[in-house]
């Protein structure tokens, strides 16, 4: 086993371990298969958020419009969804955002627009659109208005792992040894339970994108072409790689990508449109790309913790309360791994984790206003720890036009 492999499995058992120990010591799961399948299905629109966002960036174009994609994804995925079904619902808004995208690409990369103004007006613009198309579309129909869309017709319908996770073939080891309640064991099968039972048909889409933007970008000559147009697309343009069309490629399918997070939204999510439902999960998609550092499997990682996040918040607040004595935990963990290594910051992380456990101590619940932005503080904590390390690509937000240097 190599160290590539061999860091993120120690991480993972790190972590299971803190989570056991926290249900040891306060009765409180952190990994139980509700909890992890809530935070899967959190975790998707911000998931495809984030693949938009990579797509757009690794060509070189900013793509601060991923919001507006994505209300577009949501009208248009009502709109198709209700009167031609569910998976029309599906297309419909991978069109609308593809659309959007194209608009991104035309504004940025031929006319050479300020691609983060660009992105701003592309939000502007949708939240306009989508409220004009929820009056002149749904007007009228029973339980429609300005700001919602009549129900989606039909359901993606779901899918659970046979014998593991209560599939057709009957049984459910994992759920089995969850309610066993076995120190680790039961964590760690409440974590795949979670992650296996009764799983949107969309969602299998969505992890199964990750694998393939990986492959098509990294393992292919079209990602290998589109990623130099981020890199240097002067140097790309004089070996003959078309640096427009590369972009144009770029945006259209980061746009095809935030309309499925809109129309995840409206199918699965909640069976119908609702004006402001995206939530800023657009944004928070940047987020995730930037903690993955513009790569596939990093950003579907930052995808799930804010997810994750979002779930502990929307369960109960004695959870939310917990999470400060697992942060104290991991943060005692992480002094412990690197103190060799850089004293310094081992000992930033042990005394950030006794202010965790102090505070914990101190207190028998968060305040309740806490509890709602738990998701943004984890955003903004995330970018912060990460910041350091993070490469984008060289290009990426500067118009490039043939023959500049």
């Amino acid at each position: 086993m190599n160290a590539l492999t061999r860091r993120p499995l120690l991480i993972v058992l790190l972590v299971l371990l803190a989570v056991a120990g926290v249900r040891a010591l306060t009765g409180e799961a952190l990994t139980d298969s509700g909890m992890v399948g809530a935070a899967l299905r959190l975790a998707v629109p911000i998931g495809l958020a984030a693949l938009s966002g990579l797509w757009s960036e690794r060509a070189g174009v900013a793509n601060l419009g991923i919001e507006g994609m994505m209300i577009i994804g949501t009208v248009c995925g009502a709109w198709a969804g209700h009167f031609h079904g569910v998976w029309a619902g599906v297309v419909a808004g991978v069109l609308g955002g593809a659309a959007a995208g194209l608009l991104h690409a035309v504004v940025t990369v031929t006319f050479g627009v300020d691609q983060v103004v660009c992105g701003i007006a592309v939000n502007i613009l949708a939240a306009g659109v989508a409220r004009f198309l929820c009056v002149v579309v749904f007007a009228g129909l029973p339980g429609a208005g300005a700001t919602q869309s009549p129900p989606v017709t039909g359901e993606v319908g779901t899918v659970s792992v046979p014998l593991l996770a209560g599939g057709a073939g009957g049984g459910d080891l994992l759920g089995d040894l969850e309610r066993g309640g076995v120190f680790l064991l039961a964590d760690a099968a409440g974590l795949l339970r979670g992650l296996l039972h009764e799983v949107s048909w969309l969602t299998v889409a969505a992890v199964v994108l990750v694998p393939v933007s990986v492959v098509l970008l990294w393992h292919t000559a079209f990602g290998l072409r589109l990623r130099s147009a981020g890199e240097h697309p002067a140097a790309a343009d004089s070996l003959g790689v078309p640096v427009q069309r590369m972009r144009y490629c770029g945006v259209l399918v980061s746009g095809a990508l935030a309309g499925l997070a809109g129309a995840y939204l409206v199918t699965v999510s909640s069976g119908l449109y609702q004006e402001g439902q995206t939530g800023g999960r657009g944004f928070i998609g940047l987020a995730a790309m930037i903690f993955g550092n513009w790569r596939p499997v990093g950003t579907a990682g930052g995808a799930l913790l804010f997810g994750y996040a979002d779930a502990v918040q929307l369960r109960q607040a004695s959870a939310v309360h917990t999470l400060l004595l697992l942060g104290a935990m991991l943060a005692w963990a992480a002094a412990i791994v690197v103190a060799r290594r850089r004293p310094r910051l081992a000992a930033g992380a042990a005394l950030l984790g006794a202010a965790a456990f102090a505070l914990f101590q101190s207190t028998g619940s968060v305040p309740t206003q806490l509890i709602y932005v738990t998701p943004y503080l984890t955003t903004l904590l995330v970018l912060a720890t990460v910041a350091q390390r993070l490469r984008m690509p060289a290009y990426v937000g500067l118009p490039y036009r043939r023959g500049d240097a």
